[in-house]
């Protein structure tokens, strides 16, 4: 308790206040201002006396990366009963993907198939009754519309409908391309142009990752004349989709593309630092981590270019900061170590997480739980926190019990963040998906300043501002709330690196047997 009254709003202010200014340009991967974030932290880990935990005893890990920025002179082509249309890149599609991988030289034919899902689990197979390989297939955003929880979540999306999801499905059925189309129920949340302004970034990877094949986004304007001579029509497609009657079928249309492509290869870092425990036996650690990257330079929007990334993420990399400056302060004293890590490449698909997942400093199976830090309270001080991901592992309690000490509940996810999906969101997910239990902490909705509805009103609206040039140190921000915040992360750092009982993933979670298979293997 000591310790988190040292816990201080303007040192989390300062960190803020560089890690989110102009200089940064927005600490894309790859750039002067994520090389100065990175060194940065190293300087503050250093003062806070951590012991540097990278390779060869420096903070940097490095994270070999490959950037691509797709060109206008690429070439898509929809060939279809009426004759050939040339698409134009950024205006009628979007490219998930870049690279050689990409080429289709000549006209393949294409199939729908449905929502481009194979989930076992609830008895669905979009790709039962169609053979796609060499060929490309088209898919619908989203997954079965139904309001049974027991049948994909109900209302709730899964991992089924992440695009990426769908992507991976497509290659392992011997698609040598997807293009991915949006009903109008998904158009509700997202406008094209919106989509378009998230795509105006430079496509990054793992420079090891395998390379991907053609993945294209297709524009609403756009998406009939896939359709043409077809069985069904796009608008019999949207009305299954309504009714939950989909069915997949071959189109009488075929697609080919070149891309041209603007790459680079480059190194990015994580940044480690070693809290050592107080007993020397231990092999086991807990991790502390946010990410430090954003989305740098992007489109002007009201004569702003800068997306400095404030809320999302120089706050929660100033709350871990903060973190380990009060314990060095306090000299507490914690039974396991903790490793302090601040991860880049979270923008662009959790790249710094699953390369030290991939390249762990602990072995992952002593590594107790993974604790991550995005968008903390900025809005008001609150009575409330979640766990976003707690119930899926023996966190929960453990969360309940800190909360509670601290005077505050434990309240279940808000249904705008389950339709958000946030625990596959962030780098939680990847940790999670190595087998490490892990969650997010998000301040609740109940805020001590603030009427519910006004609350509600407040933390809504930061949605126009999240992946835009106004989540910047110009919005209102609660530097109160953010300590608040960092006192509730470090009160549950503190209960797991002391704890006699680690979390385990609950026996219906789907990382349970993954956590299983790494123990075993001693990964």
């Amino acid at each position: 308790m000591a310790a988190l009254a040292l816990v201080s709003p303007d040192s989390i202010r300062v960190h803020a206040d560089y890690l989110g200014s102009d200089a940064l340009a927005g600490r894309s991967v790859g750039t002067a201002g994520a090389q100065a974030a990175a060194e940065y932290i190293s300087r503050v880990l250093g003062r806070a006396e951590l012991i540097p935990a990278g390779p060869d005893g420096s903070w940097l890990q490095p994270v070999p990366m490959h950037g691509g920025t797709p060109l206008p002179e690429s070439l898509l082509e929809v060939v279809g009963p009426d004759g050939t249309k040339r698409l134009q890149l950024g205006q009628d599609y979007l490219l998930y993907k870049t690279g050689a991988k990409t080429l289709l030289p000549r006209p393949v034919p294409l199939v729908f198939v449905g929502y481009g899902i194979v989930a076992p689990e609830y008895d669905y197979n979009d790709y039962q009754s169609v053979d796609v390989a060499g060929k490309g297939v088209v898919f619908l955003a989203g997954e079965p519309l139904t309001a049974d929880r027991s049948y994909f979540s109900g209302d709730l999306p899964t991992l089924h409908s992440l695009p990426e999801s769908k992507q991976r499905q497509a290659i392992a059925r011997g698609a040598v391309g997807s293009i991915m189309i949006l009903p109008p129920r998904s158009q509700v949340d997202r406008t094209w142009e919106q989509w378009q302004n998230e795509f105006a970034f430079e496509y990054v990877t793992s420079l090891y990752e395998v390379a991907a094949n053609l993945s294209v986004l297709l524009s609403p304007e756009q998406s009939a004349q896939l359709f043409e001579g077809a069985p069904k029509s796009v608008q019999d497609v949207y009305g299954m989709d309504l009714a939950n009657t989909m069915q997949s079928f071959a189109l009488a249309c075929s697609t080919r593309f070149i891309g041209q492509f603007h790459e680079r290869e480059f190194v990015d870092h994580n940044v480690i630092g070693r809290l050592p425990g107080s007993d020397p036996t231990s092999k086991e650690s807990v991790i502390l981590c946010a990410h430090y990257d954003h989305l740098g330079v992007g489109p002007r929007i009201d004569g702003d270019d800068i997306y400095n990334g404030v809320v999302d993420n120089a706050l929660g990399v100033a709350v871990v900061l903060e973190i380990a400056r009060v314990l060095q302060l306090q000299h507490v004293a914690l039974t396991r170590p903790v490793l302090f890590l601040l991860l880049t490449g979270e923008e662009n698909g959790l790249l710094g997480a699953k390369h030290y997942c991939a390249h762990p400093v602990v072995p992952l199976h002593r590594t107790i739980a993974a604790v991550n830090v995005d968008g903390p309270g900025f809005i008001d001080t609150f009575d409330d926190v979640t766990g976003v991901g707690a119930e899926l592992s023996t966190l929960e309690p453990i969360l309940v019990r800190v909360a509670a000490e601290l005077g505050l509940d434990v309240s279940p996810i808000p249904p705008i963040l389950r339709a958000f999906d946030a625990f596959a969101r962030s780098d939680q997910l990847a940790f999670a998906q190595a087998g490490v239990p892990s969650l997010l902490i998000m301040e609740g909705l109940r805020y001590r300043h603030l009427s519910a509805d006004e609350g509600f009103r407040r933390f809504v609206s930061w949605g126009v501002r999240y992946h835009s040039p106004f989540d910047d140190l110009q919005q209102p921000l609660n530097y109160a709330a953010t300590a608040q915040h960092a006192r509730v992360v470090l009160a549950l750092v503190g209960a797991l690196a002391n704890t006699s009982n680690p979390p385990r993933w609950h026996e219906g979670s789907p990382y349970h047997s993954i956590r299983l298979r790494s123990m075993a293997e001693g990964r």
